[in-house]
């Protein structure tokens, strides 16, 4: 939104500009509170001289001008704080904002979020995003390897077959058990001599072999 004002900064700004601009669906009252809040524009929505002022200049001027609209507009921080504020976490300035404001987590943390962007278009951006993340936070542990988890599926598959590898001498020997599971479906109407014949080539051409 800052971008677009300083392109182009209308004598009225509301929701609606902001819709016009296709920023933060459901979520422009936002952006009107915190532009309020630095003084660029008025309770009303009309854009004040200071912020005529300050977003006009250059991008060589613009960063000094708009630290001096924060230093305003988060006078107590810096009165707290000093310089320091240009360098505290996140989790810090939601901390100093929670207690100052007296609100939630989630609410002190949009406020640390906002300050923490604001203060990046002034030329205070932290290196690494040191001010984005806790300290100490734990980086991701790097996903297995593809190859790992299809060695898994493999030995599995073999346990559920029954076979084992032993290694002996430097060479694999691989012993498999074989279950085989046999259904007959009888004949209702046969004799006895049609059941024994059944059996007997059961018998003949799988148990004995």
């Amino acid at each position: 939104m800052i971008a677009y004002l300083r392109k182009n900064f209308p004598a009225n700004v509301t929701s609606d500009t902001v819709k016009k601009f296709g920023l933060a669906p459901q979520n422009e009252s936002y952006i009107i509170n915190a532009l309020q809040f630095i003084g660029i524009i008025d309770q009303e929505g009309k854009r004040t001289e200071q912020g005529h002022d300050v977003f006009v200049l250059g991008d060589d001027e613009f960063p000094k001008a708009f630290e001096g609209l924060l230093r305003s507009a988060y006078s107590d921080l810096f009165e707290t704080r000093g310089e320091d504020a240009w360098t505290m976490t996140k989790p810090q300035l939601t901390g100093y904002f929670r207690a100052t404001d007296k609100t939630s987590e989630i609410i002190g943390s949009r406020q640390a979020g906002v300050f923490i962007m604001f203060r990046a278009l002034a030329g205070h951006e932290q290196s690494g995003e040191s001010a984005l993340k806790p300290a100490g936070t734990k980086p991701k542990q790097p996903k297995p390897k593809a190859v790992t988890a299809k060695a898994t599926k493999t030995a599995d598959a073999q346990k559920s077959k029954g076979a084992t590898l032993d290694v002996n001498g430097g060479k694999d020997r691989r012993d498999v058990g074989l279950t085989v599971r046999i259904e007959i479906n009888l004949p209702a109407g046969g004799s006895k001599e049609t059941y024994d014949n059944i059996f007997k080539s059961i018998r003949a051409n799988l148990i004995d072999e």
